[in-house]
């Protein structure tokens, strides 16, 4: 089970991890912050990336900021920052 710091950019342009913020990973979303549309955006967008169930995802802290606390089912912390930050 791996616990990740996001900060997310909501109303980019596109959807992309952009790369580090501080010890966090920084996301730009096309999702606006509003209604939690943003949240469920990260969601799907971390799961796609990591080619998981959004099921295995739990958005622990940061419901209403743009630092965020992720909890992943069935990854490491190592292996979410590899996979995340591979292609950035």
């Amino acid at each position: 089970m791996a616990t990740i710091r996001i900060h997310v950019v909501p109303n980019a342009k596109v959807n992309d991890v952009v790369g580090e913020h501080g010890q966090a990973i920084k996301i730009k979303l096309r999702a606006r912050a509003i209604e939690g549309k943003a949240n469920t955006a990260l969601i799907a967008f971390v799961a796609e990336r990591l080619k998981i169930p959004a099921r295995q995802i739990v958005l622990l802290r940061g419901q209403k900021s743009r630092n965020k606390v992720i909890c992943i089912d069935g990854i490491t912390h190592d292996q979410v920052r590899e996979r995340l930050l591979r292609t950035s």
